[in-house]
C-alpha cells in the first residue's frame, strides 16, 4: 500500500498543474484580439490578464498579436498604457463617408436673407428697422456658415457699422448671375417668403430669432408690405 501512495500524489500533482496550466500563446492571442475587437475603450495589460485565465501572459500576447497585424488592414496601436485595434492610416480614407445633410432656414434667417440680398450693403440696425424685431447672432451666424453673407464694407457713420452683402456662394446656389437677377417681389410672396405677420386675429408667435415678435409698421419696408 506504501507504493502506491508516491504514485497516487504525482498523479494528483499532475492534475492540479494540468488545471492551472496556461493556454498555448497563439490561444491566449485569439483572447486578447478578442478583447481589444469588442471593447470600445482601449484596454491594459493589466485588463486584459484579469479576463485570461491564470497563467497567461497578456503582454507577450499583445506583442506577438501586435507583429501579426503588421501589414494588415487594421492594426494593435497603443494609446498611453493600453491597447485598441484601429485602421491602418493609410486607409483612413476608405472610413470617409460624404453625407448630404438638408437645412431648413428659419424663417428669421429667410427675411434677414432677402433684406440683405435686396438691400446690400446693409448694417445690422437697417435689418432690424426693416424686419421690425431685434436681429438675434444665432440667425447671422447661421447666413454666415453657409457662405450666402459676408461682411462688407465698414459704413463712413458714426460707430462705422459692419455691412452685409450676399456671397458668389449665394448667387451661384440660387442660379442667379448678380444680385440683380433676384425675384421681384410678387414672386416672392408666390413662394411665401415674404409672411412677416400673423393672419389678422391671429395671436403674435414668437419670432424665431427668440426675440418678441412685432408686425412691421405700414411703409418701414415695401418687402412686408400687403
Amino acid at each position: 500500500m506504501s507504493g502506491d501512495s508516491p504514485s497516487a500524489e504525482g498523479s494528483e500533482a499532475g492534475r492540479d498543474e494540468s488545471l492551472f496550466s496556461a493556454p498555448p500563446m497563439a490561444e491566449q492571442e485569439r483572447m486578447v484580439e478578442a478583447m481589444l475587437f469588442a471593447s470600445a475603450e482601449p484596454l491594459t495589460a493589466a485588463e486584459l490578464a484579469a479576463r485570461m485565465p491564470q497563467g497567461c501572459d497578456a503582454a507577450e500576447a499583445v506583442q506577438k498579436l501586435r507583429r501579426r497585424y503588421e501589414g494588415r488592414g487594421v492594426r494593435i496601436v497603443r494609446v498611453g498604457d493600453a491597447w485598441a485595434i484601429r485602421t491602418a492610416p493609410d486607409l483612413g480614407w476608405l472610413m470617409h463617408r460624404e453625407v448630404v445633410e438638408t437645412r431648413r432656414l428659419s424663417r428669421a434667417a429667410i427675411e434677414t436673407l432677402a433684406i440683405i440680398a435686396y438691400h446690400q450693403p446693409v448694417t445690422r440696425a437697417e435689418i432690424e428697422e426693416i424686419r421690425g424685431v431685434a436681429l438675434s447672432r444665432g440667425t447671422v451666424d447661421q447666413l454666415l456658415e453657409l457662405d450666402w453673407i459676408r461682411f462688407g464694407r465698414r459704413r463712413m457713420t458714426p460707430g462705422r457699422p459692419v455691412t452685409f452683402v450676399v456671397t458668389q456662394a449665394f448667387l451661384d446656389h440660387f442660379g442667379l448671375e448678380s444680385a440683380r437677377d433676384l425675384p421681384g417681389l410678387q414672386e416672392l410672396r408666390a413662394a411665401g417668403l415674404l409672411e412677416s405677420r400673423p393672419p389678422a386675429g391671429a395671436g403674435a408667435a414668437p419670432d424665431e430669432d427668440a426675440d418678441a415678435q412685432e408686425a412691421p409698421p405700414r411703409g418701414q419696408s415695401e418687402l412686408f408690405e400687403d
